[in-house]
């Protein structure tokens, strides 16, 4: 499904993203992880649209899609959360699930359909139904996160991009976001997620990514990665805590 060739980012004279190589398959939850600065979200904006690769080649559904604005790749089945929960202050919760339901994909439904659509989607991702009329400016951080979910897959993805859903949630909040992240997998859609917490990643993904200073140095099914010496090393630390 998503293939990525020697991709690298260089921002300024940092170099972000540093040859990367990384390939999904369909219906596949892949983990990245890594510390922080290692150019996760980096990889994460190239693919989404939100940043050209320097050089590389960024490959979705057989179709070279680098260098592509993100509505395009948007429109082509990519859809992304944000690590810091923002949308627009004075629209509800509603409307801006609406917005990805109108302008999303390429076969956005009319009002009255869209209104109807968002406010499943909304269910779905369990956001307070008694809260879909507020405007977002006065949403909670659980909230904002539910909504950002709902966003993203109001647009209708084959493939997800999730950086750091959890981060804020408490353990509840956590495992619900993983049972909701499952779901979403079970339903067709592929997930790529940034994810500090390893309880989250190792009970959710498929196989682990690890970035470290842009390069990747790991990729595997999550107990091969843990027990590799140089993930413990960069980043893990004691694999006893997992």
């Amino acid at each position: 499904m998503l293939s990525l060739s020697g991709v690298t980012k260089q921002i300024g004279g940092l170099t972000a993203v540093d040859n990367v190589d990384l390939q999904m398959d369909a219906d596949e939850i892949v983990g990245l992880v890594g510390p922080n600065g290692a150019g996760k979200t980096t990889l994460l904006n190239i693919i989404s649209g939100i940043l050209p690769p320097t050089t590389g080649k960024v490959t979705f559904n057989g179709e070279d899609i680098t260098g592509l604005k993100a509505d395009r790749i948007c429109h082509r089945g990519i859809a992304k959360t944000f690590q810091i929960a923002k949308s627009f202050p004075d629209l509800s919760a509603q409307q801006c699930v609406m917005i990805g339901v109108l302008f999303g994909n390429r076969q956005g439904p009319g009002m009255p359909e869209a209104k109807k659509q968002a406010l499943e989607i909304l269910s779905n991702v369990n956001f307070p139904p008694d809260k879909a009329a507020n405007l977002i400016r006065n949403l909670n951080v659980v909230e904002l996160k539910r909504l950002q979910l709902a966003r993203a897959l109001a647009c209708r993805p084959k493939l997800l991009l999730l950086d750091e859903l959890t981060t804020g949630l408490n353990p509840r909040e956590s495992r619900e976001a993983v049972s909701l992240i499952r779901n979403i997998r079970d339903q067709g859609t592929s997930i790529l997620i940034i994810e500090h917490v390893m309880s989250v990643i190792m009970g959710v993904s498929d196989r682990i990514v690890v970035l470290d200073h842009g390069k990747k140095i790991a990729d595997g099914r999550p107990y091969e990665v843990v027990n590799n010496q140089r993930v413990i090393d960069t980043y893990l630390g004691d694999i006893d805590a997992f």
